[in-house]
């Protein structure tokens, strides 16, 4: 059965199946109520979401380029994104993000590597106008590029439209090791960065930067950046409820760390992740620029975890459970790791998440990614 609000989804690496969170119709909570329901199998995929108010069409995004619509339990070939570089590796198409007016509008964004110089590539597009479940590619409009030279590592990947209506962008911070670049703290580098954005075009300039942005006419800091201090923020989430920022950043070596942001904090404005000064709540660097000293209002993760004591190796950031039907994480952030597969759940909160422990019974093999239907209560 789907959820009565905000059904979840997780995506597994390679020829994987999208599954759909199922709960017990809101039986006594059990750990056995709760379970991974296939509902596709899918080649590289790395996301999957819901048009706002469709509760018949998912989409899922594959690496190598192309995004499948599942429409009441039926694939279909939606579209393949023009020029993704796709190296089999960590390059490729990662995610797509639909506006509140999708319905009329048809217009949506994706995020992907792009073909030649593998620079980061968040697109518009628009639908089919005869044929809803179509993409045209030939609509394209480029919206922002963040160059990405020199390493292959490190882009990003998530696109999210906030409760506020504007868009959400995770960069990573350049590849590597270690932030070579000096990329993440760096106010001049769209590396490294959640940025935020008006998508649509604005007095002939391909996007807007609002004006509440906390960078905005501080020169030489770029007005597009919303939080900083990040490595690889694969997956970040809002709140369908609260509206608080969850952020999953992905570590170096030794920590994978959970940002959380409520709404009373300002859901990360201006906010300064640490990386990287730290790596999770450790010293990773002491060295000019940025760490010596490092920025004293740097805010650290509300949970971190080692490599080694959970044969992890890449946290992969998940959703607060907002669906009646799966009680037992009913109000809790789920996520998982890319090497062990484990879901987890916890509650978020300051300065600690509380309640941090695996969800019996769900493993999903090389987990890519998490999503939201679109279903509501």
């Amino acid at each position: 059965m789907r959820g009565t609000r905000g059904g979840l989804l997780a995506i597994a690496g390679g020829l994987a199946a999208v599954a759909l969170l199922v709960g017990n119709g809101g039986a006594a909570a059990s750990p056995n109520a709760l379970f991974l329901e296939p509902i596709a199998n899918i080649a590289v995929p790395t996301y999957v979401a819901s048009p706002p108010g469709d509760t018949h069409r998912l989409f899922v995004v594959q690496q190598s380029g192309q995004i499948q619509l599942i429409k009441d339990g039926v694939q279909s070939a939606f579209m393949t994104v023009p020029n993704v570089n796709y190296d089999q590796n960590e390059r490729g198409l990662f995610s797509i993000a639909f506006p509140s007016d999708y319905a009329t509008s048809g217009l949506f964004y994706v995020y992907y590597t792009r073909t030649g110089d593998g620079a980061i590539q968040v697109d518009e597009f628009q639908r089919d106008a005869v044929n809803p479940d179509i993409g045209d590619p030939n609509t394209r409009r480029n919206v922002l590029t963040v160059l990405h030279p020199q390493q292959a590592n490190h882009n990003g990947g998530q696109l999210q439209f906030g409760p506020d209506g504007l868009l959400y962008i995770g960069t990573g911070d350049g590849g590597g090791g270690g932030d070579p670049f000096r990329a993440a703290m760096n106010l001049e580098d769209l590396r490294g960065k959640i940025l935020r954005i008006d998508p649509r075009v604005y007095q002939g300039q391909p996007y807007s930067v609002p004006a509440n942005n906390p960078f905005v006419n501080q020169p030489p800091a770029l007005p597009e950046i919303w939080s900083y201090g990040v490595r690889n923020p694969w997956r970040f989430s809002f709140d369908r409820v609260t509206n608080d920022f969850n952020l999953a950043d992905v570590g170096q070596n030794q920590w994978e760390e959970l940002d959380y942001r409520p709404v009373d904090t300002g859901w990360g404005r201006g906010v300064n992740f640490g990386w990287s000064c730290f790596e999770g709540r450790h010293v990773y660097r002491t060295t000019a620029p940025y760490c010596n000293p490092p920025d004293p209002a740097i805010v650290p993760p509300v949970l971190e975890y080692s490599h080694s004591a959970r044969n992890a190796c890449s946290v992969t950031g998940g959703y607060v459970v907002r669906d009646q039907e799966v009680p037992d994480l009913l109000g809790k952030y789920v996520y998982s790791d890319y090497c062990n597969g484990q879901i987890y759940a916890n509650t978020l909160q300051i300065p600690d998440a509380i309640g941090d422990a695996p969800v019996p019974g769900l493993v999903v093999g090389n987990a890519t990614s998490f999503g939201e239907d679109s279903c509501e209560g």
